[in-house]
């Protein structure tokens, strides 16, 4: 049976799951695609004003300056929008970061823009599962923590950015700025599976643009004078696809470059993404990568820049993040909930918050699927229910005050 003191049940009885709906509804019916300034702008004014009914102080703060290597090999700044950040009792001796994001995959010209109802218990649109749901999740379970009083000594930052989609380019050193000194940290990520089934250790992203730089010639007088930058990437691309392997997936994903027929083409981008299951698959990719550019270099006789990073590193589960777990599992229980969770090869910010050594669980959010594609879907229940979880998880480690 459920073993909830009567400080828990009455905090968990504050949570409006119609109010938490009534909110997704409103904010997955503005595009806020992740390049969709004028849209991310109004989301985010909207999320201003709903998180100002926390204690603290609300602010936009100004996106990094992000680069990236176009078609042509040009390095251009891309421009994202502002990111949310809440700060509660910034000198509380108990810390901990709530994270989100408000940013999806939905370009404003994409054809997946409206709500719908798929049964009376479970609402499709863009953003609503990832991760608008998990917002309205976020709130909800802070307002019912501070609801619940005694909240003196606990302090938090929230921070809801808007590049998270696209690899959190213009917020990575936000996060970590944010995450230093917390005890603990909750993303709210929709559920790893419809089930409620959370993520667990995931792997690292890195993405990289390799831009070749050779020389132009005559294909039919003299070839030989040319030095073929699509022939270069192409080698380059077979090596690094040979680096593929159990703890390392290798995706060579685009060729740009070349020209007409009869001219030996002097200029290739190779676009390559690389997933490292451990910090140490990380490492060896890295040096091999440098290792392999040099020798494609040295072998066509061309230059090759190197764009990009490993953005998202690796998130083994040790024994801090073990510890969290548990106790979201142990929260779960005392609310009927069974809460599992398993090793996924997706990231998120997360992994960025991971690396700063802060324990992290990043999918606190409600129970859908088919994310990232028009078939997006909400279970509604899971808005109260994974409220709940949130606020009785966070409620347990302030009277702890420790994991």
């Amino acid at each position: 049976m459920p073993q909830l003191s009567p400080t828990e049940t009455a905090m968990i009885e504050t949570i409006d799951q119609a109010a938490m709906l009534a909110q997704v509804e409103r904010w997955a019916a503005t595009n806020s695609g992740s390049a969709n300034l004028a849209g991310l702008a109004n989301v985010a004014s909207e999320l201003s004003d709903a998180f100002a009914r926390l204690p603290g102080e609300v602010r936009l703060v100004d996106p990094a300056p992000v680069e990236t290597v176009d078609a042509a090999g040009k390095v251009n700044v891309v421009e994202h929008g502002r990111h949310l950040v809440l700060s509660v009792r910034p000198d509380a001796p108990l810390r901990m970061l709530f994270t989100g994001h408000m940013d999806t995959v939905f370009g404003i010209d994409h054809p997946f823009q409206a709500l719908h109802w798929i049964d009376d218990a479970t609402l499709g649109g863009p953003g609503v599962a990832d991760m608008k749901g998990g917002i309205a999740v976020m709130l909800a379970a802070l307002g019912a923590v501070e609801a619940s009083g005694d909240c003196e000594g606990f302090g938090y930052d929230v921070l809801i950015n808007s590049d998270e989609e696209v690899g959190s380019p213009s917020s990575a050193a936000l996060i970590a700025e944010l995450a230093r000194g917390k005890l603990a940290a909750l993303t709210y990520e929709p559920s790893a599976l419809p089930d409620g089934t959370l993520a667990g250790a995931r792997g690292g992203s890195g993405n990289f643009s390799l831009t070749i730089s050779g020389k132009s010639a005559h294909a039919g007088r003299n070839p030989d004078d040319g030095r073929n930058a699509i022939v270069a990437a192409a080698d380059l691309a077979l090596r690094l696809k040979a680096l593929h392997r159990a703890g390392l997936s290798v995706n060579p994903a685009r060729i740009d470059g070349g020209g007409p027929n009869n001219v030996v083409p002097d200029a290739a981008i190779l676009r390559v993404n690389f997933r490292p299951a451990t910090p140490a698959d990380e490492t060896a990719a890295d040096a091999a990568l440098s290792r392999i550019i040099a020798e494609v270099a040295e072998r066509h006789d061309v230059t090759i820049a190197r764009h990009g990073g490993f953005g998202r590193p690796p998130k083994p589960i040790n024994a801090s993040a073990q510890r969290l777990f548990d106790l979201v599992r142990d929260c779960g229980a005392d609310l009927g909930l069974d809460i599992g969770w398993k090793a996924t090869g997706g990231v998120c910010d997360g992994n960025n918050i991971a690396a700063c050594g802060v324990p992290v669980v990043d999918t606190m959010g409600v129970r859908g699927g088919a994310i990232h594609s028009r078939d997006e879907f909400m279970i509604v229940a899971s808005l109260a229910e994974r409220a709940a979880l949130s606020a009785l998880t966070i409620r347990r480690i302030i009277a702890k005050g420790h994991l």
